[in-house]
């Protein structure tokens, strides 16, 4: 049987010896690796690049579809607000990280503007008008109207798993 998390670990170690950043993600299904990548970050000049968005790219254009039900991603570190969006939103079964921020901190620093480890989750979870990004909210009908288009070409009807307020 194979290992998974000791994969991804071999990932993320082959890529921080290739000049890559310490990350790695690993996606099984049925038993068997389905996509699995590094982060590509330093690689690319993809602030997206990270290991998880590569993976699940990797595996949606493999399966065809957007929804990775049925699925276990064995991630090297506890996922970042950005891949866990993106783990929310195609749904796996389970995911396994193998070290936390608390971990690893001391041994690894991403010193951009807005996000440093210490504050940056703390970060997405205020209000926006409260962030450190400066945001701004423009509203137009014109943009709910495009939701409007997306219904109307839908079938009319607005479904969720939850009922809406």
């Amino acid at each position: 049987m194979t290992d998974f998390a000791q994969r991804a670990i071999e990932l993320a170690r082959q890529n921080v010896a290739e000049g890559g950043r310490p990350f790695a993600t690993v996606i099984v299904k049925d038993g068997q690796i389905l996509a699995e990548s590094a982060n590509k970050v330093a690689q690319t000049n993809d602030p997206t690049a990270h290991a998880e968005i590569l993976a699940i790219r990797e595996a949606c254009t493999k399966l065809g579809t957007e929804h990775l039900v049925g699925t276990t991603f064995y991630v090297l570190a506890h996922p970042c607000p950005m891949c866990l969006g993106s783990l929310y939103y195609c749904s796996p079964d389970e995911v396994v990280f193998l070290t936390s921020r608390d971990a690893y901190a001391r041994h690894y620093v991403d010193d951009r503007k807005y996000f440093e480890l210490d504050t940056f989750y703390d970060e997405f979870a205020k209000d926006w008008q409260d962030r450190r990004l400066p945001m701004r909210y423009d509203p137009r009908e014109e943009a709910v109207d495009v939701y409007r288009f997306w219904q109307e070409r839908n079938g009319g009807q607005r479904t969720a798993s939850t009922p809406l307020p």
